[in-house]
């Protein structure tokens, strides 16, 4: 068993309550999907926002969801760097698998895919 890091991101058009908390929520989705593991395989999840995303803390997204509730989160601000993607939120979730790096499949939503364009090719 190995604690695995998988990457994921997305953004949202508006600094709206629901978006957020919507495509928090689809991204995870995403990645469970498909890494395939529960939320007891779970370490914790660090959760990132660009600075221009204040309306809501998108943990509240994923503690709300059915079997989530005891899942560590920790939510931070991304450093404001000039010129980075706006209006993005990340994951970091740190899992228990018997996958190999190799197998793990990180995932970008959105205009993230911009982040990791290589990643984002092998959807």
């Amino acid at each position: 068993m190995y604690n695995r890091g998988i990457r994921g991101a997305t953004t949202v058009i508006n600094n709206e309550k629901k978006e957020i908390l919507d495509e928090t929520v689809v991204l995870l989705k995403e990645i469970v999907d498909r890494n395939q593991f529960e939320p007891e395989d779970i370490s914790c999840i660090w959760i990132t926002m660009t600075p221009d995303l204040d309306a809501i803390f998108p943990a509240l997204a994923i503690r709300e969801m059915e079997g989530w509730n005891m899942v560590p989160l920790m939510c931070a601000v991304e450093a404001a760097v000039q010129n980075s993607l706006p209006q993005c939120i990340r994951l970091m979730i740190q899992v228990n698998t018997t996958k190999s790096q190799q197998e793990i499949r990180h995932v970008y939503l959105n205009e993230a895919k911009r982040l990791r364009p290589d990643l984002a090719l092998s959807e």
